[in-house]
């Protein structure tokens, strides 16, 4: 028993350590693109710190959202908040699942760059859309007569660039269209829907998707308008944006096809090419047929031209 239990530890340790090599050689090629869509992270941070010193509390829209849905009440609001975080973490964790588990099909590093850059489109235009128009904010901490409605004038520019974290973000006002938390819900849940393989969980994702929608409405931290463009939005930006991006590799295939060929390998590929060039053969697989040279003249299939036969007096 002990024996079986070792010869596991050491294929999951060893299968851990391919899977940090190979992930390690892709961060090394797209650690930029990584760290852009993160540095935008906080930019979108920023952006919402500062529409909230614009935020001026007034009375709540009319909103049929709020008709039709029983408001949860301050107390009961953590309940979006709970489900958001775990899609969030349940999200995460699948695209960390590859370093463990052997039915791998995806690619840490590559499905992040995917995801950074959904990100990063869809809070572009939402950093837009709420600086264009300041709603009076539904929640609770953003109605009239709260101390957190208006954010005092800054004393010195730390204070904006900090963004009084966590408490800034989680207590934020004026960011309303459209809702960011509908942002990353809809983005994870289409690439688990695109790359995962388990079906009950991509249908429960998109159930997941409705009652988060749901929720955020009945806990009064957006409109409903909010939400509805969320949805049309983040969807849009993923078809158009995914387009954009070349077909992420199986990961049954090879991983000498997806990662990059080294200068020896390629240096050798070359040599032989020229090797066959040189001596008849293409480089189309195709055409690498047995060819001989007969006084100077290629011939095919080891058969000689007429006209060579002639000119010898055969």
């Amino acid at each position: 028993m002990s024996f079986y239990i070792g010869r596991e530890a050491s294929k999951l340790w060893k299968r851990i350590c391919s899977e940090v090599t190979t992930e390690i050689n892709l961060l090394a090629e797209n650690w930029k693109y990584l760290l852009a869509g993160l540095v935008f992270q906080y930019v979108h941070g920023l952006a919402a710190r500062g529409v909230h010193y614009l935020h001026r509390p007034g009375p709540i829209l009319q909103d049929v959202g709020f008709v039709l849905l029983p408001e949860l009440g301050k107390e009961k609001a953590y309940i979006s908040e709970t489900l958001f975080t775990i899609i969030f973490l349940s999200f995460v964790l699948w695209t960390f699942h590859p370093f463990i588990l052997k039915s791998r099909k995806i690619y840490t590093v590559l499905i992040w760059c995917r995801v950074l850059a959904f990100l990063v489109a869809s809070q572009f235009l939402r950093i837009i859309t709420f600086y264009s128009t300041q709603l009076p904010g539904p929640n609770y901490h953003c109605r009239e007569g709260s101390k957190l409605a208006t954010l005092p004038r800054p004393d010195n520019a730390l204070e904006v660039l900090l963004l009084n974290f966590p408490r800034g973000v989680v207590y934020g006002c004026g960011d309303l269209i459209f809702s960011s938390h509908m942002i990353f819900t809809l983005v994870f849940v289409r690439t688990y829907h695109k790359y995962g393989t388990r079906r009950w969980i991509q249908q429960l994702g998109w159930l997941l998707a409705v009652v988060q929608s749901l929720l955020i409405v009945a806990s009064r931290k957006h409109y409903t308008v909010d939400v509805v463009v969320a949805w049309y939005t983040v969807n849009l930006v993923v078809f158009f944006v995914d387009k954009k991006f070349p077909e992420l590799p199986d990961r049954s295939s090879a991983v000498a096809t997806l990662l990059p060929v080294s200068t020896k390998d390629k240096d050798g590929r070359t040599k032989e090419e020229n090797h066959k060039l040189l001596n008849g053969n293409s480089g189309d697989p195709a055409d690498w047929r047995q060819r001989t040279q007969v006084n100077g003249k290629i011939v095919e299939n080891g058969n000689t031209l007429h006209a060579d036969s002639a000119m010898n007096g055969a």
